[in-house]
C-alpha cells in the first residue's frame, strides 16, 4: 500500500526527559492505523508532532510523498489535508453545531473581507454553500436532528461526533482521532466503530489513540505500539497481541 505519512527518528523532549525517542512509523494510505500503549507511553506527544502542536527537535515528516517540515504552524497542517480531534473535546460551546463545523468550511472559501463585509453575490453564494455542506456532515456523522442545537447542550456521545464532523469539514486526507471512545457507553462506542468505518470506506486514513483495545483491535489494519517514548512493535492487529514486550508493557499490565 502506498505511504501516507511517514515519520522517521522522530525525537522530542521536554527539559531533559526524552518524549520521543528515534520514533520511525509509516501510515499506509486509506486504513485505519492505531497508536497504543500505557499511560505516559508518548502517544499524544507523537500526535501532536504530527499536527504541529509540537516541534520536534529532530527526524523527518513526510506527508503524501512530500516533506511537511517539523516548524510547520497546525493551521498550514490542516490546508495540506490532516485534521485532528482531541481527547479532552474543544468545540464553541456557545454556538450550535451547525456553526461549529461551519467555522472548519470558512477555511476553504476564496471571498476577502471586503466582499464578505459587503455581501457581494459571490460571498453569499458561499456562505450558502457551507452551510449546505456543514449539514451534510451532521448528517453523514448522524447528529443532523440537533444541527441547531447548542453545542454544550449535546450530549457526549454527540459532542464527540461534532468534533468529527467538524475535522471532516477540512477535506482531510488523514483524520486523527484522538481517544474518541473515551467515556462512550458501549452502544456509543459501536456506532463509533461504524463511523471510522464509513469514514475509511469514504477513503479518508485514520489515526487512531484509544484505550480500548478491544476497539482497537477489531478496527484497526495495523497497530503500533509505544512504550516510553520508543515504538516496541508494529504489524497487523493479531502480531501485535503475540508480541512479547507488548504483552510485558502493555496488555499483560491490565492497563487497557
Amino acid at each position: 500500500m502506498t505511504e501516507l505519512l511517514v515519520l522517521r527518528h522522530i525525537e522530542k523532549r521536554f527539559g531533559g526527559l526524552k518524549a520521543l525517542n528515534n520514533v520511525n512509523l509509516s501510515i499506509p494510505d486509506g486504513c485505519v492505523y492505531g497508536l497504543i500503549g500505557p499511560n505516559g507511553a508518548g502517544k499524544t506527544t507523537l500526535f501532536n508532532v504530527i499536527t504541529g502542536l509540537y516541534t520536534a527537535e529532530a527526524g523527518e515528516r513526510v506527508f503524501a510523498g512530500e516533506a511537511l517540515p517539523l516548524k510547520t504552524k497546525p493551521h498550514r497542517i490542516v490546508t495540506r489535508g490532516i485534521a485532528r480531534t482531541f481527547q479532552n473535546i474543544r468545540l464553541f460551546n456557545h454556538m450550535t453545531a451547525l456553526e461549529n463545523v461551519m467555522v472548519a468550511r470558512h477555511g476553504k472559501t476564496h471571498t476577502g473581507v471586503i466582499g464578505a463585509i459587503l455581501r457581494h453575490p459571490r460571498a453569499r453564494a458561499e456562505e450558502a454553500a457551507i452551510r449546505a455542506r456543514a449539514f451534510e456532515l451532521l448528517r453523514y456523522v448522524g447528529i443532523a436532528a440537533s444541527a441547531n442545537v447548542l453545542a454544550r447542550a449535546l450530549s457526549y456521545g454527540d459532542q464527540r461526533r461534532l468534533e468529527i464532523a467538524r475535522a471532516l469539514a477540512t477535506e482531510p486526507r488523514l483524520l486523527a482521532l484522538d481517544e474518541p471512545a473515551a467515556g462512550m457507553n458501549p452502544t456509543e462506542t459501536a456506532g463509533l466503530r461504524e463511523l471510522i468505518e464509513r469514514i475509511r470506506a469514504d477513503g479518508i486514513t485514520v489515526l487512531l489513540i484509544e484505550h480500548d483495545v478491544k476497539l482497537v483491535m477489531g478496527l484497526c489494519d495495523r497497530v503500533a505500539v509505544l512504550d516510553f517514548g520508543e515504538l516496541i512493535a508494529e504489524g497487523v492487529p493479531a502480531e501485535v497481541q503475540r508480541h512479547p514486550r507488548v504483552i510485558e508493557a502493555y496488555l499483560g499490565s491490565g492497563a487497557a
